[in-house]
């Protein structure tokens, strides 16, 4: 009995060791992160993974009506939410108006507000995302990162370039099918998407080591300013 524990101790601990050196190895969403906690850990982390199936679907299939309505269809925005709205109001006033012929209670319409909690909390959403870019912004403008000034320019150059193949509606259908498609996919391949992230994460620390002793390191700059005197 001893043997056969002996020889399993070993591939215990080439596991263990194996998980033990997986998280220090390179991480696109940090060490102790996933993906979930990385899309915000709420109803639309659960959504964009697919947790809650059904939700998933059906932002799936609204966007892609609404695209083949406007884009292959050819309807206009303000045409659709006419044409829906008076025939959702048709159906509505005349279920009421039938249910007093056939005795029966009118339907149950809700009564639907914008609470004040729901508008300050996305208000303070959005004011947080929109400091966070500013702030972003500004320290490029300022030249404290290079790194982050070339991802920032090479980014919005990648955007540039697909605006002027597809029109902004196009361009929002492919966004929510890559939020649905994207996360899923990186949370099931991890690993491995990880493993050559790290590799082009090396390279690319190379590369700019090399264009920082070449070229930027013999860039002037202004003096220092001097530190105010007590």
């Amino acid at each position: 009995m001893a043997e056969p524990a002996g020889e399993a101790a070993p591939q215990a601990d080439g596991v263990s060791e194996e998980a033990a050196a997986r998280p220090r190895g390179f991480r696109l969403l940090g060490e102790d992160k996933s993906v979930h906690q990385a899309l915000g850990g709420g109803k639309a982390a659960d959504v964009l993974l697919w947790k809650d199936k059904k939700t998933s679907a059906a932002v799936i299939g609204g966007a892609t009506v609404l695209w083949v309505l406007f884009e292959v269809v050819d309807y206009h925005f303000l045409t659709l939410i006419s044409h829906v709205l008076i025939g959702v109001l048709a159906i509505l006033f005349l279920w009421s108006k039938a249910t007093i012929f056939i005795k029966k209670s009118p339907p149950d319409i809700p009564e639907v507000k914008i609470s004040e909690d729901l508008a300050v909390n996305v208000a303070l959403a959005l004011r947080t995302d929109i400091n966070q870019a500013l702030h972003l912004l500004r320290e490029i403008s300022l030249g404290h990162d290079l790194m982050k000034f070339l991802g920032v320019i090479v980014a919005l150059w990648i955007l540039s370039e697909i605006g002027s193949l597809c029109d902004f509606l196009t361009l929002f259908y492919v966004a929510v099918l890559m939020l649905h498609t994207v996360p899923i996919l990186y949370h099931k391949y991890q690993d491995k998407v990880d493993h050559f992230a790290g590799k082009a994460h090396v390279e690319l620390s190379r590369q700019y080591s090399v264009l920082d002793a070449k070229v930027l390191s013999k860039i002037p700059r202004g003096p220092a300013k001097d530190k105010k005197q007590n």
